[in-house]
């Protein structure tokens, strides 16, 4: 491990600069605070370097997976009135939830699988993504906070009255029945109820609906009538940064020139203008009222969010070792990888940290600059965490408006601009499943994004399956056959064509072909005996291909159609023996290991009937 030590650690710093921005920023993003940012890149960064798969790779919290933690947290905190001190356990067990997902995945051996979910899905989502973080970071970007506009908090003072009221009437009854005595008590509870508790309940509301895509939408009109020019300048001026200096030079990172650059400006002018807020510089430690407070009511909703991310992380990450194996000349180990990404973010949860995955720019950083082993992950966690212990003080003093900034560059990076480009080249069913995940990602939810683009995805995918292997799995007509230029139906006799129809099927017999396949035995005319059925590139027969096989065995031989099976392949031919297809409707004789073996039979057994009958 220590053999590349001063590329590793040359490697691991600078990567761990480029981290300390977009930690923070994302911790903010979350809900959760800028520290929750940088305990999630310390704690991920070193579990997941440490017991990972992909030896060059850097993690920590990244766009789609602060994304959907953002819901997750939203979510509880409205749960628990609003109050994160108080949804913070529940928060983070949905987070262990999520990583002892991740090391599940990788235990099964699941992660050779992840390469298969389709590229459009992938796409939309992402493109999805940057555009939820350039939304959602309007508001702060002009430095407008509705939880801090009275007159905006004023507006939701009815709605929490009745809130308010309400919780002391579930208070109250508490799974009772609603009695008398329980109204009285609420009557004199109602009187005891004060204006800051109106105000506090106002703020939740107010923040509850102004936030996310819609909220922010919704607030925007409010927004920008009271557009703070100062902030609007700084976040300007940091995005004008990070673009400009990469064109400078990419040796320094352009994020921290921003986050520094601007900072340090604001704080020796003095400029009044809202900050990040303390961040705690003792060692992080551990939540131990994730176990102490946890209620499986509160976090059994969101199962499938935890799935979720789950499943996002290993892409992310599995992706990113994909790019370190490019870059590298090295093979990563998927499934080893995702039990250090797991653990990873287990850990970091039970810190009070946000989960992330393999961040791609950190990692070709690292690379860059001499990483060549997974110490040098390591060393850029141990360094975030000595900026922590050392620096917290300095970074509370980090303007708001720069970290939007930060985050608007990261919205428009994390784009999937490469789909993009190509949307005139590209089927028109990729696009529908791209734009259908990017709308549902935006306006609705980034779960059912996911798996509604899957759905639709393997639809199309079956259909042009099933279409394809109708087109190519062709009846032909053996009287035709001068037409055909096909050695192997030209050897059977002339005075035979009429009797014989041979099918070809080409590729896997699944649902998606079986209505197709089925109209074979309404096609074969009446004056045929036999039908040759050639099944050697059929590498594969589900449960409904097996019944639609079975179904045009039976009307072929209703009409007096003897079925040939030519060149059976082993998962097919096992499939027809389990349930006694084979011998029951097709005996033995009649499945031929090659066409010659069938031409043979044919030659043998098969009589000229079609001229008897014209007579």
């Amino acid at each position: 491990m220590f053999k590349h030590l001063k590329g590793d650690l040359f490697g691991g710093l600078t990567a761990g600069v480029v981290a300390l921005p977009l930690a923070l920023a994302f911790g903010v993003q979350s809900g959760m605070g800028a520290v929750a940012g940088l305990y999630g890149a310390i704690f991920i960064g070193f579990f997941a370097s440490l017991f990972g798969g992909t030896s060059t790779q850097i993690s920590g919290p990244t766009a789609p997976m602060t994304a959907v933690s953002m819901v997750v947290i939203a979510g509880i905190v409205q749960v628990y009135e609003g109050e994160l001190a108080n949804a913070l356990p529940a928060i983070l067990a949905v987070f262990i939830m999520a990583g002892i997902m991740q090391v599940s995945l990788g235990i099964l051996k699941l992660g050779k699988y992840i390469k298969y979910i389709p590229y459009p899905v992938v796409s939309g989502f992402m493109t999805g993504i940057g555009v939820i973080i350039l939304i959602t970071q309007i508001l702060p970007a002009i430095g407008y906070y509705p939880a801090e506009d009275d007159q905006f908090i004023e507006k939701y003072n009815p709605i929490a009255r009745e809130v308010v009221l309400q919780n002391i009437i579930k208070d109250q009854v508490d799974g009772k029945l609603l009695v008398i005595e329980n109204l009285e008590a609420t009557v004199e509870k109602a009187k005891e109820i004060t204006p800051d508790q109106i105000l506090a309940e106002s703020k939740t509301q107010a923040k509850k609906d102004s936030s996310g895509v819609l909220g922010t939408l919704k607030t925007l009109p409010t927004a920008i009538q009271k557009i703070n020019w100062l902030e609007l300048g700084l976040t300007l001026l940091t995005i004008f940064i990070i673009f400009g200096f990469k064109r400078i030079t990419t040796t320094i990172p352009s994020t921290l020139v921003a986050l520094l650059g601007v900072s340090i400006a604001v704080y020796f002018i003095g400029l009044d203008v809202r900050k990040i807020g303390e961040i705690p510089t003792d060692l992080p430690m551990p939540n131990f009222a994730i176990i102490t407070d946890f209620n499986l009511g509160t976090v059994a909703p969101y199962i499938f969010t935890a799935l979720t991310l789950a499943f996002l992380g290993a892409i992310d990450s599995l992706l990113t070792s994909v790019v370190a194996d490019n870059m590298t000349k090295t093979r990563h180990n998927p499934n080893k990888e995702l039990i250090g990404q797991g653990i990873g973010n287990s850990i970091a949860a039970f810190f009070g940290g946000i989960p992330g995955a393999g961040a791609t720019i950190r990692t070709v950083v690292n690379i860059n600059s001499g990483g060549k082993t997974r110490l040098s992950g390591m060393i850029a966690a141990v360094m975030l965490l000595i900026i922590v212990v050392a620096l917290g003080g300095f970074a509370e003093n980090i303007p708001s408006a720069v970290l939007a900034g930060i985050l608007i560059t990261v919205g428009i990076g994390v784009m999937d601009y490469k789909g993009l480009k190509v949307l005139k080249s590209i089927p028109k069913s990729d696009i529908v499943v791209m734009f259908v995940v990017l709308i549902l990602t935006v306006f609705w939810d980034l779960v059912y994004a996911v798996g509604i683009g899957l759905v639709i995805a393997s639809l199309i995918f079956m259909k042009k399956m099933g279409d394809s292997n109708n087109h190519k799995s062709a009846i032909k007509k053996l009287s035709d056959v001068e037409n055909l230029d096909h050695a192997d139906y030209s050897r059977i006799p002339i005075k035979l064509r009429e009797e014989i129809f041979i099918k070809e099927l080409f590729g896997p017999m699944f649902f998606g072909y079986t209505s197709d396949f089925q109209s074979m035995s309404r096609d074969v005319p009446k004056y045929a005996t036999h039908a040759i059925i050639r099944m050697k590139k059929v590498p594969f027969i589900d449960q409904s291909g097996l019944f639609a096989f079975e179904d045009v065995l039976q009307n072929l031989i209703q009409k007096g159609i003897q079925p040939l099976l030519v060149s059976v392949q082993e998962q097919p031919l096992y499939r027809l023996e389990t349930i006694d297809i084979i011998p029951d409707l097709i005996g033995k004789e009649h499945v031929f290991e090659d066409y010659e073996d069938c031409l043979k039979w044919i030659v043998e057994h098969v009589e000229d009937t079609v001229p008897a009958i014209e007579e």
